[in-house]
Formats: C-alpha cells, sequence, structure tokens
C-alpha cells in the first residue's frame, strides 16, 4: 500500500504544472480514469526545479487515450504511448505497466518509433475541455470492459537479462515496481493533490539519495542503460547514489555493448547538452561509464591527465550548460566537437609536423575518431559533416587572407568553428590575435570589414603571420590546428 501524502504535507502546486497536463490529467479524470504526474516531474517539483516535460500514468488503455484527445498520437513498438499534442509542448501518457515493463522516462530513439496519424491542426477541436454528458458515459463503459481490452504478451529477456519486449499492462501497484530510482516513482493524483509513495522516495529526495528499486545487478541486467540514467542524475541532482546501488557498476559496465547504438547517442545527448554536462564528465569517468560510452575520449583523458584539452573539454562543456540555462541553442555537432577534441588531435599529431594544417589530414583524423566512436553509439550523418567542417575551417580561421576572409562569415558552420577557434585561443591552442580579429570583424558593418580585410593583407605581420608558409617551408616544428596536449 502506498504512503498517500495529502496536499497540505508536500510543496508541489497547480501553478507549477504546465496547463496542458492539466488539462490531460482533469480530462482523464472525467472519463473515470486514474489520472497521475508522474516520474522526473514531480522529483523535480519536490526539489524545486521546473521540469522540462510532464508524464502521465493512467489506467486508460492508449486507444481509450486517444479517444478522449483527438490531438493525440500513438508511438511506441516496445511499448504502446500516447503523445496529446499542443503546439509545440507534447505531454506523454502512458497506460501503468505490470513489474519489469521497459522505464516510461526512457524516450525511445526516433527509429523505434512507431507512430500513427494525429489530426491535423485546425481540426484538433478537442483539447482537453470539459467532457460531455454522453462521452463520459461512453468512456465509462469502456472502461468497465478494459480487461477484454488487456494485451497478454510474454515477456522476451536476451542471455544478458536485458529485456527486449515488454508489453503487459498491469496496475499502479504494478506500475511501481518497474521504476528505476526510488526518486522517480512518486505519483501526484490529480483527484486529490496528494502524492503516492510506494517505495520511500520522498525521503530518499530529501535526503537527496538515488537509489534503486529492487535488486541493483538485476534491474541493471534488465535495461543496462539504467547505469547511465544514475549517472546523470547524479549530476543533474547533486544527489548520491547510495553505495549497494553503486556497487554493481563496475563489473556491468560491459552490458552497455549490447544496447542499441541510437539509444546510447539519445542517452549521450541527455547527459551532455541539458544544463548539466560538465558534472556529467567526472560522473562518468568515476562510475567508469564513459569507457563503456566512449573509450576513445576516456584513453586520451586518461593518457593526457589535466591536460589543455581537458580544460577546454570542461570550459566548453561549461558554456555549453550556460546556454542550456539561457534558453539558447545547443547543438550535438558541438558537443562531438569538444569530446572528440582529445581524439583527433592524437591523430593529427602523430602524423609528420608539415602535415598538421593539411585540411586531407585533419578530414582523415576526424573521419578515424568518428569511426572509433560509432563503433559504440549511433552518431547521425548530418552531425559528423558539421564536425568535419568545423575542424576543417580551423586553419582558415587561423590564417585569415584579405577579402577572401569576409566569405568565411557566410559559411554554415563559421559559427560553431569560430567559438572553438575563441575556445583554442583561450588555452594557448590558437593566436588570440586572431581570435580577437575575428571578433572585432563580426562588431562592424560591412564597409568597416573591407577595410580591416584590405588592411590584413597590407599588413607585413597579420594575426597568425608566425605560423604561416615561410617557417613552414623551413621544417620547424609548430602548433597543429588542433594544439594537441
Amino acid at each position: 500500500m502506498p504512503r498517500i501524502i495529502p496536499r497540505a504535507q508536500h510543496t508541489i502546486s497547480r501553478s507549477h504544472i504546465s496547463p496542458n497536463a492539466l488539462r490531460v490529467l482533469y480530462r482523464l479524470r472525467d472519463g473515470g480514469f486514474q489520472a497521475f504526474l508522474v516520474g522526473g516531474c514531480v522529483r523535480d517539483l519536490l526539489v524545486g526545479l521546473e521540469p522540462k516535460d510532464f508524464d502521465v500514468a493512467t489506467d486508460a488503455l492508449p486507444e481509450q487515450v486517444k479517444r478522449l484527445f483527438r490531438n493525440c498520437r500513438l508511438v511506441g513498438r516496445r511499448f504502446r504511448l500516447a503523445h496529446v499534442f499542443f503546439g509545440q509542448e507534447i505531454i506523454e501518457v502512458a497506460t501503468f505497466r505490470a513489474a519489469s515493463a521497459p522505464i516510461q522516462d526512457e524516450e525511445l530513439p526516433e527509429s523505434e518509433l512507431a507512430e500513427e496519424e494525429v489530426a491535423p491542426e485546425d481540426e484538433l477541436l478537442d483539447q482537453g475541455g470539459p467532457l460531455t454528458e454522453a462521452g463520459a458515459a461512453r468512456l465509462e463503459a469502456e472502461h468497465a470492459g478494459r480487461e477484454a481490452l488487456v494485451p497478454v504478451t510474454e515477456r522476451m529477456f536476451d542471455d544478458t537479462g536485458r529485456i527486449l519486449r515488454d508489453n503487459v499492462y498491469g496496475t499502479i501497484e504494478a506500475d511501481v515496481w518497474r521504476r528505476d530510482f526510488t526518486a522517480n516513482a512518486l505519483y501526484y493524483n490529480i483527484a486529490d493533490f496528494s502524492i503516492w509513495d510506494y517505495v520511500g522516495g520522498v525521503e530518499d529526495i530529501a535526503a537527496r539519495q538515488l537509489r534503486v528499486i529492487g535488486d541493483p545487478e538485476t534491474r541493471y541486467r534488465e535495461d543496462p542503460v539504467r547505469m547511465l540514467r544514475a549517472a546523470r542524475f547524479e549530476a543533474k541532482l547533486g544527489f548520491t547514489l547510495e553505495p549497494a546501488s553503486a556497487a554493481p557498476i563496475g563489473p556491468l559496465r560491459a552490458l552497455l555493448g549490447g544496447v542499441p547504438p541510437a539509444r546510447l547517442f539519445d542517452e549521450t545527448l541527455k547527459l551532455f547538452l541539458t544544463g548539466h554536462g560538465e558534472r556529467s564528465l567526472p560522473v562518468l569517468r568515476r562510475r567508469g561509464l564513459l569507457e563503456a560510452l566512449l573509450p576513445n575520449v576516456e584513453a586520451y583523458l586518461a593518457a593526457h591527465p589535466d591536460s589543455l584539452v581537458e580544460k577546454l573539454l570542461n570550459t566548453g562543456l561549461a558554456n555549453t550548460d550556460a546556454r542550456v540555462i539561457a534558453g539558447r541553442s545547443v547543438t550535438p555537432t558541438f558537443l562531438l566537437a569538444l569530446l572528440l577534441y582529445g581524439p583527433i588531435a592524437a591523430i593529427i599529431e602523430s602524423l609528420p609536423p608539415s602535415r598538421w594544417h593539411e585540411i586531407a589530414a585533419i578530414l582523415a583524423a576526424c573521419d578515424q575518431a568518428v569511426r572509433d566512436a560509432q563503433r559504440h553509439i549511433a552518431i547521425p550523418k548530418r552531425f559528423t559533416l558539421g564536425l568535419r567542417e568545423m575542424f576543417a575551417l580551423q586553419p582558415r580561421l587561423e590564417h585569415p587572407r584579405g577579402r577572401r576572409a569576409l566569405r568565411l562569415i557566410g559559411h554554415p558552420r563559421f559559427r560553431a568553428a569560430y567559438d572553438l577557434l575563441l575556445l583554442r585561443a583561450q588555452f594557448g591552442m590558437a593566436s588570440a590575435d586572431v581570435a580577437t580579429w575575428w571578433t572585432d570583424l563580426q562588431r562592424v558593418s560591412e564597409d568597416e570589414q573591407g577595410r580591416m580585410a584590405d588592411a590584413l593583407a597590407a599588413a607585413p605581420e597579420r594575426p597568425g603571420a608566425q605560423t604561416g608558409r615561410r617557417r613552414r617551408r623551413r621544417g620547424g616544428r609548430r602548433r597543429s590546428s588542433t594544439g594537441g596536449s
């Protein structure tokens, strides 16, 4: 039985809940179904964070949810989910599941989703308003016959214990036991605004503790991604992973090799592009998970402790976190440039110094580093192409040539390449004068840009000239375009 915490004894207020999530909850309740906010949104509200999304759990089947909302699409192959659309906001509605079903908070990569069509936006007349008497009667009749609609599908596991398929619906009492951590297993009941806690999640949140529900080794074997989720919540929330939940991670981290690479890429983005990337990196390394996720990155960092590349990576992640917190856009392309900077630099610097600025050598190094990473995570081609362009632009940014340099400002990857140049200059891997010149160039009018370019061409000592052609002909050792360790 749950511990039911009444509204007067907790801090969650409807004023902090998305109005669209409230519409979904009220509509389900009016249809005769149970309706709860569940998972990370309840946890975040209790710790004073603003949830990035709101998930709903209910005893309504996905088909019944779709009948309630015309602005609804059913998705998912492993387990059927309902997505209710309100413009750009999506409220995910999941039917209660039997124990050990795939966890709701884990969003599947696009490749694993199967979708049904949703009505065009101008036809979305039913956005969760009051339910008519006829509609309520119809849904009550469907609800009464719910047991006949529940599919029974045998659970399938692989040899390591990982769940391959589990499509069994259940009750809230069963649903709670297949969730991953106690802090994520709280249910906010819209019927009376209480919190239902079956596993001591409220106490663990108060103690800032992360604890696996059930036997940790079994739960990690069922879904190895839970180990990455543990690291993510450690970094995001500042919680401590309790010892019994932490102990199996080292011995079991190799199981991540059996997880679909597309899902691992999705989890990588959640670790590093949701506002806590700088904190995620040391947690992953401490748990030995970076070696399982991106072994070429871990190998470089382990071989070059406290290097300039590591400082560049940490600063770049901190800058990315600041952009996320400020609501500015971030891109996986720049993240990959940060993570793979060390491996790319190592490959380039294994070549003779005379080749360090060759575009072909730089691109070959990018391709090799990406191939090494793709043995574990699936990186979409649009991001790998952007990575190549960012690095290929570095020599051209370091050695601007008169008015030809002005063309680079219009390049689609100029801004990302320029940001990388600024980071490199911050740690002495590129000329600070060059970085300042590009910064000033973007602040002036087009006419002034032309005058700056002409002055650059006429200057005997232009920015970047010290690493120019004459020194290259002498064969002296010089800094590479990626500036290794």
